[in-house]
């Protein structure tokens, strides 16, 4: 039995998001807990989708003992504050003082963290950890498949176990896997730590591109599972990237760890190889919403048509508060459908205060991210009204128990809105259904999520539509304007490669 020290912090980090996370979004519970500290890790997390929960549970199965720290997130947006950052580090630092002695320690980040004053949010908190830890503790971390897994995050940990799934219904799974090879790893202490092998992917690939439920994607993961499955091999993984990041290293990665550099070299190259012969296939088509609606609208469909407002997607950044797949629906005359989560505290405030069935007069949306996406501004009723609590059932948000804040479910012709007072992405039904409103039973259902609304959604679906909406995650990495990016890599697949402006 060994003493592991365990901690979380987690963001995912949008530069190109007008809003920043301060400490307040870390503390606050939204989709998943808030700030947990302490023995109160080992309580809450336990049975919730979330990589520390599965670490939390494989580990005491193998019968180690656990000293937890601090675990906190807070949902996609822009930086993170340095204040932030700064306070988190002080807690986790003092939190690894007061722990002494372990044998180990697991972190469960994201790896897209970029702060106010460090690019590389991971890498700076997992070179402090290596420098307090001294060379020779064994530091493994589970990832985010949306990592933008640097060299200084790899250098200075024995270990990078990332999800393997997207729509992320593995990320308790992942953490179980990072409890395992950190076992192996602790088995026989006078071993070597494991060769490892890091290779970055020269093109970026949008997010909508990612998605493990089709080729090229999950035939890649599954050339990773046998990869891993090889003599030699202990651990390969691949992180496609988070593309909305103007960093540096921003884009996809594959790590390997072996017995010997040979096969951890091995595993890398095979897999690297496998990705860019499938480089143009990480593409895909998106539509206009006018395009999507009259669509939707024109078919005969059994079961609803899923209209992905991919580019107001919260879970990457973006505010979703945009209008523009609303106001397409409202202007065709689009009967049954429902449009959600849509964040607007004052308008959900306004309904709470007029009550259900009463008619309000609101401006909608369109208060946070303002490009080109005006508020919606029309007279609604209201349908539904709740206080945002309820707890997820979907594979993805499994066991969560979001608190959005007053919510309210306003009709405008054949047309529904699902307004939240914060923030979380529409990956799971009960968004809708605590309300009263049924998903399967609607025609058309227009989702903020990029991917991971597939999870739940794609059993009630009859087609599902990418939809290029106005919102701050932009899906095509070759309309940002980067400037941090390194050069050389290929904006999109196939695409142009990065060249810096002189300025």
């Amino acid at each position: 039995m060994s003493r592991i020290a365990i901690a979380g912090f987690l963001h995912e980090t949008n530069t190109f998001a007008p809003v920043k996370a301060e400490w307040d979004d870390f503390v606050r519970a939204e989709s998943f807990p808030g700030l947990t500290v302490g023995d109160d890790i080992l309580t809450v997390m336990p049975g919730k989708n979330i990589s520390i929960a599965g670490f939390i549970d494989e580990a005491a199965a193998f019968g180690h003992e656990l000293a937890p720290i601090a675990w906190c997130c807070a949902i996609p947006s822009a930086h993170v504050s340095e204040h932030a950052f700064e306070t988190y580090m002080t807690m986790l630092l003092e939190g690894l003082a007061a722990a002494a002695p372990f044998d180990a320690v697991y972190l469960d980040l994201h790896g897209a963290m970029v702060c106010e004053h460090h690019e590389d949010g991971e890498g700076e908190l997992l070179a402090r950890v290596r420098q307090h830890l001294g060379p020779d503790i064994p530091l493994v971390v589970s990832l985010d498949l949306h990592s933008n897994t640097t060299r200084t995050m790899f250098e200075n940990c024995d270990g990078l176990i990332a999800y393997r799934t997207y729509p992320h219904i593995d990320m308790a799974d992942t953490g179980a896997r990072a409890a395992r090879y950190l076992h192996n790893l602790l088995a026989d202490p006078d071993a070597p730590m494991p060769a490892k092998s890091h290779r970055a992917i020269p093109f970026l690939m949008p997010l909508t591109g990612q998605c493990t439920m089709a080729e090229p994607a999950k035939g890649t993961y599954a050339n990773l599972a046998a990869l891993e499955a090889e003599d030699g091999v202990r651990s390969v993984s691949f992180t496609p990237g988070f593309p909305p990041a103007d960093i540096w290293d921003c884009g996809p990665v594959v790590v390997a760890y072996g017995d010997s550099q040979e096969a951890a070299d091995s595993a890398a190259d095979a897999l690297y190889d496998v990705i860019l012969a499938q480089e143009a296939a990480f593409q895909v088509p998106r539509l206009s919403p006018d395009v999507a609606v009259a669509q939707a609208i024109a078919s005969n469909a059994h079961k609803p048509y899923v209209l992905a407002d991919v580019q107001d997607n919260c879970g990457a950044g973006a505010t979703s508060d945009t209008t523009g797949l609303l106001r397409s629906l409202v202007e065709q005359g689009a009967d049954g459908a429902v449009v959600g989560a849509l964040v607007d505290p004052e308008v959900a405030a306004q309904a709470h205060a007029a009550g259900q069935g009463a008619e309000i007069d609101v401006s909608l949306g369109g208060k946070l991210y303002t490009v080109g996406d005006p508020p919606f501004k029309g007279r609604f009723k209201v349908l539904a009204l709740s206080d945002g609590c309820f707890t997820c059932t979907g594979p993805f948000y499994k066991g969560a128990t979001p608190n959005l804040g007053p919510m309210a479910w306003l009709g405008i012709g054949g047309v529904s809105v699902v307004v939240s007072s914060h923030r979380m992405q529409a990956a799971d039904k009960e968004i809708f259904r605590h309300l009263g409103c049924e998903p399967e039973k609607q025609k058309i259902l227009g989702l903020k999520s990029s991917v991971h609304f597939r999870a739940d959604f794609t059993d009630i679906a009859e087609k599902i539509l990418v939809v290029e909406a106005p919102g701050a995650s932009i899906d095509r990495p070759e309309s940002l304007p980067y400037e941090n990016l390194r050069p050389g890599v290929r904006l999109c697949p196939g695409g142009t490669a990065h060249a810096p402006s002189a300025e």
